[in-house]
């Protein structure tokens, strides 16, 4: 989580200026797809809602012309399916701040004993942020990915034996029927 799209130097969740609260999304596009990331964009919120503040706005940073072009495309697509404007606005990237460490990784901070394995795995809290690992636990905690998901994954995220029975019974007991909202080859920092 941090903030981008604004001119003010080192934005913080208490000085943000004109920068909106967002995501990055480091992803490999020999595993997936720009459509398919944006495709997962479009459904995780309600584009046709107009955000009553700058902080909270739907946006789309856009690296390169490409980029530009099927996000602009794929709103349009969401404007004829739904049938509504959307109010989601496509900018030129122009940097990312990374968001204080009391904004990260909400789904773990509400499971300190998983935190506290990988933190050991991952000492520096860059690196703890940006990693995949860290990442798809933190979904799994915070209720997205299904059981069947984690169970062909859950050896890879570097938990202990016992921490990954706790967390396949956490997510089976959930229900486990739901699919993850932003696809495996993605990494949010």
């Amino acid at each position: 989580m941090g903030y981008a799209g604004g001119t003010k130097q080192s934005p913080t969740y208490h000085s943000l200026g004109d920068h909106t609260e967002t995501v990055q999304i480091d992803y490999d596009p020999s595993r997936i797809s720009y459509e398919e990331l944006l495709r997962a964009f479009w459904t995780g919120h309600d584009p046709s809602y107009r955000s009553w503040s700058r902080q909270y706005a739907s946006v789309i940073f856009v690296h390169n012309d490409e980029q530009l072009r099927l996000a602009r495309k794929s709103k349009v697509q969401i404007e004829q399916e739904r049938g509504k404007a959307v109010h989601t606005e496509i900018i030129n990237y122009s940097g990312f701040t990374l968001a204080e460490g009391y904004h990260q990784k909400h789904g773990l901070r509400q499971f300190p004993e998983f935190a506290e394995e990988l933190m050991r795995i991952y000492p520096s809290f860059a690196d703890y942020v940006a990693s995949t690992a860290v990442a798809r636990l933190n979904g799994y905690l915070g209720g997205e990915g299904s059981y069947d998901a984690l169970k062909k994954e859950a050896d890879s995220l570097g938990l202990s034996p016992a921490r990954k029975e706790n967390l396949l019974r956490l997510v089976q007991r959930r229900g486990g029927s739901q699919t993850c909202s932003v696809p495996a080859a993605a990494s949010i920092p």
